[in-house]
């Protein structure tokens, strides 16, 4: 289940790049921000889609 070995993703950038933070801790920082902001993203479009679809929801 998940994401195979040799497929990257963030989730295993941000692990393997772990052990090397003290080298290069722009290894660390560059996936994080990326999840960061899909999270920030995906949230926003949600909100406008649900204000879109729902308009006498309440803030």
């Amino acid at each position: 289940m998940g994401i195979q070995p040799p497929t990257p993703s963030w989730g295993n950038m941000l692990s393997n790049a772990q052990t090397f933070f003290t080298l290069g801790p722009h290894l660390v920082f560059m996936p994080g921000i990326l999840i960061s902001l899909t999270v920030l993203c995906l949230y926003v479009i949600g909100d406008g889609l649900r204000d879109a679809f729902d308009p006498t929801a309440r803030h």
